[in-house]
C-alpha cells in the first residue's frame, strides 16, 4: 500500500530551474527517511540527495550548491529544488522510501519516475 508519486519533470533549459515532488502515501510519512535518485541513459541509479526524519540533509557532490531537498510531513511530501540545471542532470528522477525506520534510502520503495530532460 506504500506509494510514492513524483511529479514535476519537464524539459528545462541549461541553466534553468525546476521542482520535483513527491507525494507519499500508505506509511507515516515523518518516521521515514526519504531520498531523491536519479538514472541517466545507460548508467546506473545513482542517490542526488536524501533527507533525515530529523531533517537533517546530504547530496551527491555533483549537485551540492545546486539542489536542495526539503520535506512537507504535513503534505506527506518531499521536494527537490533544482537549480542551474546542467545537461548532465537529464535523467528519470526517483523518489524512496526505505524499507524500515531509520534506514538509508536505496531499498525499499520507489515511485515511478519523473523525467528531467535538460536541454537547449
Amino acid at each position: 500500500q506504500v506509494q510514492l508519486v513524483e511529479s514535476g519533470g519537464g524539459l528545462v533549459q541549461p541553466g534553468g530551474s525546476l521542482r520535483l515532488s513527491c507525494v507519499a502515501s500508505g506509511f507515516i510519512f515523518r518516521f521515514y527517511n526519504m531520498g531523491w535518485y536519479r538514472q541517466a541513459p545507460g548508467k546506473q541509479r545513482e542517490l542526488v540527495a536524501g533527507i533525515g526524519s530529523d531533517g537533517t540533509t546530504n547530496y551527491a557532490d555533483s549537485v551540492k550548491g545546486r539542489f536542495t531537498i526539503s520535506r512537507d510531513n504535513g503534505k506527506n511530501t518531499v521536494y527537490l529544488q533544482m537549480n542551474n540545471l546542467k545537461p548532465e542532470g537529464t535523467a528519470v528522477y526517483y523518489c524512496n522510501r526505505p524499507m524500515t525506520i531509520g534506514a538509508p534510502p536505496g531499498s525499499g520503495y520507489w515511485g515511478q519516475g519523473t523525467q528531467v530532460t535538460v536541454s537547449l
